[in-house]
């Protein structure tokens, strides 16, 4: 099976990657080529250095979808975007990434489909942030797509397209509406819901973290570990019970940042929880104040896609994958 990952520089994509490099089978079968796509050059585990060959380029660039689908791969993620908050400030570098390079990936598949025969499966990566409000206590899969932000907006576009030319036969499409993943690693980016994993992770570190919004702001979260879990878990599974509706919103945690504060003090100790610097910034609340906070994410669990219990859960995660098993 030849795969390719765009946006596999990026913390979903490298995760995923380091995954597939110490677990073979993870897609359900045998990866024999692997193809690694960004606009800075993606990190190949060694393991994989033998099958795998790593790209530098802009998908919404004239050929180059067309370059990489040239080489028919069987499988792929479809993970290159820009952050919320900068999709939302930069509204033209928004749109050319988040939109226009997921329809010239999916239309190089088209064209490449008309030369001869092909007809891939394409995991795409959406965000909980299809949802607008208003919104009810739980959101069901019934709940209907009113982005409030630009981010928002460009995911549901790229849903409809999925849809569209899934059922066109174009390719087999899966898109994962994706919780805030929590806690990420490294430093932190200009995703506007970056302060969820930024009050978790310098803490734990012994680094001060600002903390911009209430402590009763709530909000839907899956770690790292278990975003990776559904792509994979996408990868394998039979796509025929999907039916027209190819948008899953992913199971997820609902949780207080009270309650995420709570959790770091149970496991790291008040010292920790000390570090955590309360400064309200308005444009984060107003952006956060349009965010769906619980989900019913009934029809995903169902199929088998499967999140975190507890933010203990989360941290913990965190401390395994990222820490060595030890916070500062």
């Amino acid at each position: 099976m030849h795969v390719l990952v765009t946006g596999a520089g990026g913390m979903v994509g490298r995760k995923l990657v380091a995954r597939l490099a110490a677990e073979p089978a993870l897609f359900g079968t045998e990866v024999e080529k692997l193809t690694l796509v960004d606009v800075v050059e993606p990190p190949v585990p060694p393991s994989l250095q033998n099958m795998a060959t790593a790209l530098t380029l802009d998908l919404a660039a004239e050929g180059e979808a067309d370059r990489i689908i040239s080489g028919r791969p069987d499988l792929v993620f479809h993970l290159a975007a820009i952050v919320s908050g900068e999709a939302e400030t930069d509204f033209d570098k928004g749109y050319a990434i988040n939109l226009d390079g997921g329809r010239s990936l999916f239309d190089a598949i088209r064209r490449e489909g008309i030369r001869e025969p092909y007809c891939p499966r394409l995991i795409f990566a959406s965000s909980i942030a299809v949802f607008g409000r208003p919104f009810p206590e739980k959101i069901g899969d019934e709940f209907f797509t009113t982005p409030l932000t630009s981010y928002g907006t460009q995911k549901a576009i790229c849903e409809l397209l999925l849809s569209d030319y899934t059922r066109k036969g174009i390719f087999d499409g899966i898109g994962l509406r994706l919780p805030t993943v929590c806690i990420r690693p490294g430093r932190p980016n200009k995703a506007a819901s970056g302060f969820f994993s930024n009050i978790m992770r310098e803490p734990l570190n012994g680094e001060e973290a600002i903390l911009p919004v209430e402590d009763n702001v709530r909000h839907w979260f899956a770690s790292p570990r278990a975003t990776v879990g559904f792509f994979a878990h996408a990868a394998r599974m039979d796509t025929s019970v999907l039916g027209a509706r190819r948008a899953l919103t992913m199971p997820g945690l609902s949780a207080l940042v009270a309650e995420q504060i709570e959790a770091l003090r149970r496991i790291a100790g008040e010292k920790t929880v000390a570090l955590i610097r309360r400064e309200p910034d308005p444009d984060i609340r107003k952006i956060v104040a349009g965010w769906p906070r619980d989900f019913d994410a009934r029809r995903a669990s169902e199929l088998g896609f499967e999140a975190e219990r507890s933010f203990e859960d989360i941290i913990r995660i965190h401390i395994e994958d990222e820490l060595e098993g030890a916070s500062a």
